[in-house]
């Protein structure tokens, strides 16, 4: 079994870019297929699970070539995708599973898709719920999990519906497949989600509009059968990857980094204001919009960190870093709480038991709860193994803490890392952390 070994390291510093932004990524590609012309992606993050998506997407007939590190995507319109010769199978990909059961709605095809064991596991019901409303009919023989058949009806039916939980994967799946009906689509959660779809289609020409009540809920409204044109994209960097170097520094003595062109959408930035709460020296610069997204420049330096309490009403804005949030935490003065937290369950693993266990492996103190993770400061000691259970999140978190503690620590499966972030060993190598491959 591969494993990755993480030694107490003095100091980290320099310049870095990360990779391109992983749910960008996959909606420049589906959207970009579901328009008319030809649309050019620079910065596409090259990981294994956007290549899930792409090789998907040339199995529905979508044409996609690349050449000097840009894609070229021929759009087949928003109901043009033929039906696939064999099963699609999209490994870990989470994202393109969930997007592609909507996109393919408008197509009157079927579609059988499958993935790996770890994306078998995970809950699809909640987007396969409002696509039955919307006509599709679907098989699943795994209560509501991979494999699924989905067909798509002659005609999308519009819908308004109210999510009990605030997704961008929901809201996305239910939008993209509001694209092919004859009438307005409407989507509500609970709280604002990311809106890179939303941003990413009025781009293309669709009529989308949102808006934020007065009890916080978030409502998108589409106009159905638009006309999407192709656009060139370029995929700005991701927050979720850049959030590893960030703590890593953050927590290393003497260290200190500059990332360039990450991304900043509001519905992203939840970690940054935590860190920043907790006492972070985290300076956004050079601030500038691309593609309707904005950029900017992240200095991060060595910090005295104190615990805090982070409110349920923020999980949509940082769901994806609370792992890497709980390293900072273990390192932390004093107790950090976090709340409103049970969509972790249902990632990649249940990713509040597995940091709590590894925590505590660690020797650090935590209580873990249904919906909450409680962590405590204490003496990071190490020493021990910590399996990511194919996790790239889980994976990255550790190495990272494992920058800090006494001991080494050996994560294992940490392959894994590739599905989101195929250069972080080498960044993380070239900044001085101490990482040694197995």
């Amino acid at each position: 079994m591969e494993y990755i070994i993480s030694q107490k390291s003095s100091s980290l510093n320099g310049n870095i870019k990360v990779p391109g932004d992983k749910s960008i990524s996959h909606r420049a590609l589906i959207i970009a297929s579901m328009c008319i012309g030809t649309s050019k992606i620079d910065g596409l993050l090259e990981s294994e699970d956007v290549f899930s998506t792409m090789s998907a997407l040339k199995s529905l007939g979508v044409k996609i070539k690349s050449n000097d590190n840009s894609y070229f995507v021929e759009g087949v319109g928003i109901c043009g995708f033929k039906s696939p010769n064999n099963f699609i199978d999209l490994g870990n990909s989470g994202t393109g599973i969930r997007l592609l059961l909507g996109a393919t709605m408008g197509s009157n095809i079927i579609v059988n898709f499958k993935g790996d064991d770890s994306l078998s596991k995970r809950p699809m019901e909640r987007v396969l719920s409002p696509l039955r409303r919307m006509g599709a009919n679907i098989i699943s023989s795994n209560e509501g999990k991979l494999p699924i058949s989905i067909e798509g009806p002659k005609e999308v039916l519009p819908i308004n519906y109210t999510s009990r939980i605030s997704s961008a994967q929901i809201k996305s799946s239910v939008l993209l497949s509001g694209l092919s009906s004859s009438g307005k689509t409407i989507f509500t959660e609970p709280n604002e989600s990311r809106n890179h779809t939303e941003k990413m289609l009025s781009k293309f020409g669709a009529k989308i509009s949102s808006k934020i009540l007065e009890n916080g809920s978030n409502v998108i409204e589409l106009e159905g059968r638009p006309l999407l044109v192709s656009k060139d994209i370029s995929v700005p960097s991701d927050p979720s990857s850049a959030s590893f170097p960030i703590v890593a520094a953050i927590i290393t003595p003497n260290s200190k980094i500059e990332i360039h062109n990450v991304m900043i959408n509001q519905a992203r930035n939840g970690l940054f204001e935590t860190l920043q709460e907790m006492g972070a020296k985290l300076k956004i610069s050079n601030e500038k919009k691309v593609n309707n997204e904005v950029i900017a420049t992240i200095n991060a330096e060595y910090s005295k960190l104190k615990g805090t309490s982070v409110p349920s009403e923020r999980a949509p804005r940082m769901i994806d870093e609370y792992p890497i949030l709980s390293m900072a935490a273990a390192c932390a003065e004093g107790r950090t709480i976090m709340n409103g937290i049970s969509e972790l369950r249902v990632k990649e693993s249940d990713r509040i038991k597995i940091v709590s266990n590894g925590l505590n492996k660690v020797g650090i103190k935590t209580i873990e709860k249904p919906d909450s993770l409680e962590i405590f400061s204490g003496e990071i000691i190490g020493g021990c193994s910590i399996d990511s259970e194919l996790d790239h999140r889980i994976a990255m978190s550790f190495l990272i803490l494992g920058l800090v503690s006494n001991k080494p620590i050996k994560v294992l499966r940490s392959s894994t890392i590739k599905t989101s972030f195929p250069n972080f060993f080498e960044i993380m190598l070239n900044l001085g952390s101490k990482l040694v491959k197995g």
